[in-house]
């Protein structure tokens, strides 16, 4: 048990009290909005008709993860500027799926899921191996945010982990069930607002305590390797979070559905408002982690060094300000995981792959079971209680080695199915080696590396150019 586990900053009672409450919100919230889901289609794509504002805060709201202001901080205890740097450039995913989004509804107008274009662009076995990563991923993400949560609530209120952690999935996978992605929508829009005001907040006010002066004269003398422009591990951990980032975008279906979800001249300009909104975010959080050493706080366990600066720092209301931000920031992901996830595993598996019909309720109700499933498996791999930094950085070969079959399949004629499989199969391969022999700041590096070069290969061999129509045709 760390000292903050031992001494939090809030009254275990305080900690519940917020945690009914915001958690009776949602679920309220979630009824309400899920009473516009009439039909399968609206509870799945939102009618098809999100608008700007709710699209750009939904997507950065679900970008902004509790891996976002736990991890941020992480990357800038252990690897200084650039690693605080190095997990902003997860922005760049969202920035470049702005143009994706649009070529995505220009493609497939009436998709539902990622996994339609692949099985479309690239045939059937590539297909089934882009479903296998695509789902071990949002497993690993789901489970590091319910981790994370568990965690924050042990650190600032006392609450045991277990149940904090089985709270904050409840809740969530509660209030989807009601409402389908316009529930996800609706609550991710006040969860956004609440975020940005939050993180704004509670930098200001570490800033207003603490000496930049000091800071860096606090690092210099006990870490100068955090402010070491040319630190190898620190620069690696940089590009090969940036290509983390672009996997983890260009495949997952949390970004394929709100593109489908979205007006069709709303989805790229919401894509890049909410990257732009996002690429500070994980600067302020990972500040406040440098600035532990100033400010005399013994950190000894990193994954919760963001909490406990900042309520060391601001006291009970900070702790309170924290908890809330983090509360919306796994909510507005875990739901939105949970909403994509059941549509690729309802949509691609269920019916296209074993044939699974029905009526839209029969297909709804199938839904809301996928649901519950996933809410369930992932409280069972959160029970063992994971690295948060080990739990995602070893789904990133995985996530790495889509880009470019992702990439060359939207807008390459060349891309072949050969080697969209291979690419796939090899860069994670590679990637995961790289990730045990050298360092998780290597392994999606790597695997980007070997998957494009793949790509290349078997795309310099390809004779026949693909036939665009074929998808439009198909998907109608």
């Amino acid at each position: 048990m760390s000292e903050a586990d031992a001494n939090p900053i809030l009254n275990p009672t305080i900690g519940w009290v917020l945690l009914l409450l915001f958690g009776a919100a949602w679920i309220g919230l979630g009824i309400y909005w899920g009473r516009r889901a009439k039909s399968f289609d609206g509870f799945m794509l939102a009618g098809r008709n999100v608008g700007m504002a709710l699209g750009s805060a939904t997507a950065m709201a679900t970008w902004v993860t509790s891996n976002t202001v736990m991890l941020a901080p992480v990357f800038a205890l252990e690897k200084g500027v650039w690693g605080m740097l190095a997990y902003s450039t997860a922005s760049f995913g969202l920035l470049l799926f702005a143009p994706l989004s649009a070529r995505i509804r220009q493609l497939i107008p009436k998709g539902y899921t990622s996994g339609d274009f692949m099985r479309l662009r690239y045939g059937k076995l590539a297909w089934v191996l882009f479903l296998l990563i695509t789902v071990v991923y949002s497993l690993a993400w789901l489970v590091s945010m319910g981790t994370a949560g568990g965690k924050l609530l042990q650190t600032l209120s006392g609450i045991p982990y277990v149940n904090g952690m089985s709270m904050i999935l409840f809740v969530c996978v509660v209030y989807t069930l009601f409402g389908g992605l316009y529930a996800v929508i609706g609550t991710d829009f006040i969860q956004s607002i609440i975020i940005l005001i939050g993180v704004v907040l509670v930098g200001r006010l570490v800033l207003l305590k603490t000496d930049m002066a000091e800071v860096y004269q606090s690092m210099e003398r006990h870490q100068p390797s955090l402010i070491n422009a040319l630190m190898p591990v620190a620069l690696l951990s940089l590009f090969n979070n940036m290509f983390f980032g672009f996997g983890e975008v260009f495949h997952n279906n949390v970004w394929w559905s709100r593109a489908y979800a979205m007006r069709k001249d709303v989805a790229p300009k919401a894509f890049f408002v909410s990257g732009l909104l996002w690429f500070p975010i994980p600067i302020a959080a990972g500040f406040i982690a440098l600035s532990a050493s100033a400010l005399g706080i013994n950190v000894i366990d990193p994954n919760t060094v963001g909490p406990l600066v900042a309520s060391s720092v601001l006291g009970k209301s900070g702790a309170i300000l924290v908890f809330v931000v983090v509360f919306c920031s796994l909510a507005s992901s875990i739901d939105s995981l949970l909403a994509a996830t059941s549509d690729l595993l309802v949509e691609d598996v269920g019916r296209k792959m074993l044939g699974v019909g029905g009526s839209e309720d029969q297909l709804r109700t199938f839904s809301k079971l996928v649901i519950c499933g996933l809410g369930m498996l992932t409280w069972i791999l959160c029970a063992r209680e994971m690295n948060l930094l080990e739990i995602l950085f070893l789904s990133g070969p995985l996530v790495a080695s889509a880009i470019w079959p992702v990439l060359g399949g939207l807008y390459w004629e060349k891309a072949s199915s050969a080697g969209a499989v291979l690419a796939m199969i090899t860069g994670s391969v590679v990637g995961l080696v790289a990730y045990y022999k050298l360092g998780w700041y290597t392994a999606s590096l790597i695997s980007a590396a070997v998957s494009m070069v793949v790509m290349l290969v078997f795309a310099s061999f390809q004779r026949q150019a693909f036939d665009w129509e074929t998808i439009s045709k198909a998907s109608n």
